[in-house]
């Protein structure tokens, strides 16, 4: 293998992988060294499925990017023999008055025209008979999103990057980076590579490669996790049942519909361990929590699909304090890219995240608007 390249992509997940597959479609020669072999279970991206919504109860400053991930998301799904998107729609509820993600969710949606019905606790209560929702809850429905199938989108974009002659170093963690004036060094085990531009994201690992650039950001990995759960498949098969973004009382859940007899799948998005990447503990139900989170909510709110534990997963967040992601040049070195800090709610935007990140490296700059995830905003400022 050739040691120098145009574009070293450090981590080839969720958002490195779309970086390499948009880079080397334009002819840039890119080599990308991930510390596994993704897809994988080691990261943020496995557990089959992640859902795409546009109306964003995250804040509106999201739609647009949601938007345009979604079209990219189409324009790869035509381009490979993956199944990337199925439209299932994405319901959101939560009491009146008393949910900010919600209210964000329906804000967001007006501001933008988004097409989305809004609806009471029992008029969605009669439209999907598998849930109990309070008559009082308000509800917000997205016909046009859905769910991603998570690992195809990575296998996709690995498969097309390396047709268009991308390398791969994988199962190869790196060991230390330079940055030089106007170039890169990243050295592994198996040697040493030189680059002209330098992406990096490592998901969970970024805070240690990060200072390695001189960068000490707040970013804090969290141990997630998810179940699949029996259900009555007449009621939550994915052909008659939503993905779901939900604020109530005990927590904020989320959830896919079941696909192919796989069961019900949950998880929280508000709650998990604080961890050392490198030392989690992929063991689900070492904590009371794992389980007993989510069935809690599905004998709440979905009481047909609280049956017996299929199968559980345990996987990781990195969170920002302001929840934002990060997504900038280096305040110093304005040929090496970043992203990380996505918080749980990211992978919807990979494809976007890799057009970013490919403009950035090869022109400095994006056509999007990503103000929002500057890497010296108030809420990072204090530590950079």
């Amino acid at each position: 293998m050739n040691t120098h390249f145009d574009v070293i992509v450090v981590g080839a997940g969720s958002m490195g992988m779309a970086a390499g597959y948009y880079l080397s479609r334009q002819g840039v020669k890119t080599l990308l060294i991930d510390a596994f072999d993704p897809p994988h279970p080691e990261g943020s991206h496995h557990g089959d499925t992640r859902i795409i919504r546009h109306a964003y109860g995250e804040g509106r400053e999201y739609v647009p990017l949601a938007l345009r991930a979604q079209t990219l998301w189409h324009e790869l799904e035509k381009e490979t023999h993956h199944k990337i998107f199925t439209q299932t729609g994405v319901l959101g509820f939560g009491p009146k008055n008393e949910s900010e993600f919600i209210d964000e969710a329906m804000g967001s949606a007006e501001h933008y025209s988004l097409p989305v019905e809004l609806m009471r606790g029992d008029e969605i209560n009669l439209r999907w008979p598998g849930l109990n929702v309070p008559e009082d809850f308000v509800s917000i429905f997205e016909p046009d999103s859905g769910v991603l199938f998570s690992e195809n989108c990575i296998r996709a974009y690995r498969e097309l990057a390396t047709a268009y002659g991308a390398s791969f170093l994988t199962n190869t963690p790196v060991e230390d980076i330079d940055v030089h004036d106007d170039s890169a060094e990243v050295f592994t085990k198996d040697g040493a590579y030189t680059a002209n531009k330098l992406i990096i994201s490592t998901g969970a690992w970024n805070g240690k490669i990060f200072e390695k650039l001189n960068l000490n950001l707040p970013l804090q990995p969290h141990r997630q996790t998810v179940g699949w759960f029996e259900c009555d498949e007449s009621l939550y098969q994915s052909n008659v049942f939503p993905a779901f973004m939900v604020e109530v009382p005990t927590g904020i859940y989320y959830g896919f519909p079941s696909f192919s007899g796989c069961g019900l799948k949950i998880g929280r998005h508000d709650f998990g361990q604080q961890i050392d990447p490198d030392y989690i503990n992929r063991e689900f139900g070492i904590y009371p929590e794992d389980e007993g989170y989510i069935r809690r909510f599905l004998e709440d709110y979905m009481t047909p699909a609280a049956g017996k534990l299929k199968q559980g997963k345990v996987c990781m967040y990195t969170k920002t304090p302001d929840e934002h992601f990060i997504l900038d040049l280096h305040p110093e070195h304005s040929h090496v890219a970043v992203a990380g800090g996505f918080s749980g709610h990211g992978f919807k935007f990979s494809s976007v995240v890799g057009e970013v990140l490919s403009q950035l490296a090869m022109d400095g700059k994006t056509e999007h608007d990503i103000s929002l995830f500057s890497i010296t905003r108030p809420a990072l400022r204090q530590s950079v």
